[in-house]
């Protein structure tokens, strides 16, 4: 089997689940009890938050736990929505973003909330002058990924934070799903407030994520209950999963220090074989995009026929991303940066871990191109 649909979850790390089974054995208690089982499991939360905080160079503070990505960027851009209502209703995001950014903005536009969708360029882009443009004094909330999902362009998000600084009552959220291990990125340089991160993204365990939310910072909370996580997120802490993910996350820094290069240059090669077969468009910029991402079409396939004729030989690749995978429409993205819709619905991406090979790629390349001579040659018959 070659996995090459890392965006939409990764293979946990072995070291990752033998933690989780440990604790969820040996530290089953309850942190927020009083007895020595409830201690022993509030400090090892507390231990996992410091790591996770020294990895991602914040303050112990500013690590709030969650269910995962979509719930991190539901109370980030709902929380600040409900919070600064008063002062403001205008919220700008772009048209690059994942469905729980999309879907949460559509929420909060019912709710009486004005949405700026700020347009890609060609490549994949936006522009932080195109943002500024949209400012008023009515704004409390940008909202820009770091990393694209579907063709890994990475947006100018110390650019943004920079031109924020002279805007300092409107919030920055940063959806840094597809960049956390990959591409590296200074929060407190980039001027980010706001920042959603998802542990099986990184060979951690799914339900569990982190939202990063500046010292000072207010926001109203969605769920109510326990007053956990600061009062902000309220629900039992799932501990195992925690320590899972600190330990998943310690690992994939690892491995970016340590194989990154290596991880691009397999990019690299892929797309200059794909660049040889007639018929494929790389929508993937040359430029600024991520090591691990390659979104292209195949003119005259389907994308699903595609996936499932890969499939077929231990292949497993994706169409869009995977919460939207199953939907018969077209690419948002794809059509925001201005590709055809017939294009779109035959585009196909691969998503690379540290843990794919030069070999493996070299199979998948081939096997593309035998896949397109003979799917051709059906269509012909």
């Amino acid at each position: 089997m070659i996995y090459l649909d890392n965006s939409a979850t990764t293979k946990p790390y072995k070291e990752v689940l033998d933690s989780f089974i440990k604790v969820s054995s040996e530290y089953f208690g309850n942190p927020s009890s009083l007895h020595e089982l409830g201690g022993k499991a509030e400090r090892l939360l507390m231990q996992a938050r410091g790591q996770i905080a020294q990895l991602l160079n914040v303050q112990q503070n500013e690590v709030y736990f969650t269910s995962g990505g979509t719930e991190s960027n539901n109370l980030a851009i709902k929380g600040t929505a409900l919070m600064h209502r008063k002062r403001g209703r205008h919220i700008i995001t772009t048209g690059l973003e994942h469905a729980s950014v999309k879907e949460a903005m559509e929420q909060l536009k019912e709710l009486g909330c004005r949405i700026s969708v700020i347009a890609p360029d060609k490549n994949g882009f936006v522009h932080a002058e195109d943002i500024e443009k949209e400012i008023t004094p009515e704004t409390i909330l940008v909202s820009v990924m770091h990393v694209n999902n579907e063709i890994g362009s990475i947006q100018p998000i110390e650019e943004i934070g920079e031109m924020l600084r002279k805007h300092s009552k409107v919030v920055f959220h940063v959806d840094n799903v597809q960049g956390i291990g990959k591409v590296p990125l200074d929060l407190y340089k980039a001027n980010v407030d706001l920042c959603t991160i998802s542990a099986h993204k990184f060979h951690g365990l799914k339900g569990n994520g982190v939202l990063f939310i500046r010292d000072g910072l207010l926001l109203s909370p969605l769920l109510s209950g326990g007053n956990q996580e600061w009062k902000m997120r309220s629900g039992t802490e799932n501990v195992a999963g925690i320590v899972a993910m600190a330990k998943a996350l310690r690992l994939t820094m690892n491995n970016m220090e340590k194989h990154l290069e290596r991880l691009s240059s397999i990019k690299r090669f892929i797309i200059d074989e794909m660049d040889k077969i007639e018929g494929v468009a790389v929508h993937t910029p040359e430029r600024n995009s991520a090591p691990h991402i390659v979104n292209f079409s195949i003119k005259g396939f389907k994308a699903e026929v595609f996936v499932h004729a890969l499939e077929e030989r231990g292949v497993y690749v994706s169409t869009t991303s995977a919460c939207s995978s199953k939907k018969s429409a077209a690419s948002s993205t794809l059509m925001a940066i201005g590709i055809p819709e017939k294009d779109a619905k035959s585009a196909v991406r691969i998503s690379l871990s540290y843990e794919n090979t030069k070999e493996e790629a070299e199979v998948f390349t081939e096997a593309v191109k035998e896949t397109v001579i003979r799917l051709r040659e059906v269509m012909k018959s």
